[in-house]
Formats: structure tokens, sequence, C-alpha cells
């Protein structure tokens, strides 16, 4: 099977429109104080109980899953997530300037800023990126074990909101779970194993290299 190849200014313009989603699904998200799982959900926990605010806290947490994707995943891809994670970072941290929240239902936040999350995840593995952190293991599983992103990304952030309940009050966590629930969802349905390909491992291309070789008797 073919896959898609972007161009470099295609990747950028992607990434920037999928950083811009993401970012205004996590301001959503903040304005009623509500959770979301994967490297986000770490990132959201420390930005409550530290004074470091989301995008240094985000940026901070990515930074070790950044040998691994260099390491075991393409260069190309760790480039995109670093680029992506930078963007998330700057633009959630200073889109109170050009957008403010005044009144939202709580409910609506959960499920809108989980759309919204979602629609520029999918952006992202489209154009071989991610949020960086656990989304670089969720994606590596799919491409190599066909497990899918959404399920996986919906089991951690089952554990993180879990965990979650021992320092938040139980409705603010229910509705970070709707909130999960959607985001996951979406992906889930949209992003299946071999409908795209984010990236190639090393041993994906030796594999491919092997096949291309002629056999010598």
């Amino acid at each position: 099977m073919n896959f898609p190849s972007h161009k470099f200014y295609e990747d950028i313009l992607a990434l920037f429109c999928a950083g811009v989603l993401t970012s205004l699904g996590i301001v959503i998200f903040e304005s009623h104080q509500l959770l979301t799982g994967g490297t986000a959900g770490i990132a959201l926990i420390g930005d409550y109980i530290t004074d470091l605010g989301f995008g240094v806290c985000f940026f901070i947490v990515n930074l070790p899953f950044y040998y691994i994707a260099w390491t075991r995943l393409s260069k190309r891809f760790t480039i995109n997530t670093f680029i992506t994670v930078a963007l998330v970072s700057v633009m959630t941290e200073n889109i109170h300037k050009v957008i403010t929240i005044s009144e939202i239902h709580p409910f609506f936040s959960a499920l809108a800023g989980g759309m919204l999350i979602s629609v520029g995840m999918l952006i992202m593995f489209r154009h071989k990126s991610s949020m960086g952190g656990l989304g670089i293991l969720a994606l590596y599983l799919q491409n190599r074990f066909e497990i899918r992103a959404g399920n996986f990304g919906l089991l951690i952030d089952c554990i993180i909101l879990s965990c979650s309940l021992f320092m938040f009050d139980w409705p603010l966590v229910l509705l970070s779970v709707a909130g999960a629930i959607t985001l996951n969802l979406l992906i889930a349905v949209n992003h299946k194993p071999g409908r795209y390909q984010a990236y190639l491992t090393n041993t994906d291309r030796n594999e491919k290299l092997k096949v291309k070789q002629p056999q010598i008797n």
C-alpha cells in the first residue's frame, strides 16, 4: 500500500492548524478546570498544582520522549512532533490574547474540548507528528502491533483520570472522563491501523529493503 507523502511546507501549515485546534480545546478544558489524559493531562495536572503554567509543563514532560522517538522512530516524525509540542505550548499560553471564553456549559466544554483536541491530533497523525509523550508510544504500538491508538489512549487516560480522583472533586473528574471518551472515540474511529502511516520505524525500513533486494542463490 502506498501512503501519501507531504512536503515540508504542507506539514508546517497542517501542524499550525492542528496546534490552533488543540490549543483551543485545551483552553476550553481549562475554562472549567477539566482534565484530559496522556501527556496533556499530566501537564494540566502540573498546571493546576504548580505555578509553571500548562505550556511550560507540557514542554518539559515531553522532553524525555524525544530520545525514544529519535532512536526508535523516524527523525522526521521526531522533528514534526517537536514543532507540534512547541506550537501547542506557545499557543495555549497566549491564546487568551485573541479569544476570551466568558461563559460555556461544563458538559459542552467536555465534549467540544475533546472534539477539538481529537481533530487536531488526527491532523498531526496524518502529517507524521503527535502530541509527544504517550502519543509516541500509542502510534508505535498501532503501527507495529495494530493496537489502535485510540483504544490504548483511552486505557492510559482512564489510569490518569482515576489517579486525579485523589486530587480533584469527582464531578470534575466525571466531566473530564466524558471529554476523554469523546477524544479517544473519535481517534479510534478515524485513525485505524493501516489507514495512515504516521512514520516508518527503523525495523520497517529494514524489512522493506530486504524485500527489494534480489535473492542471490
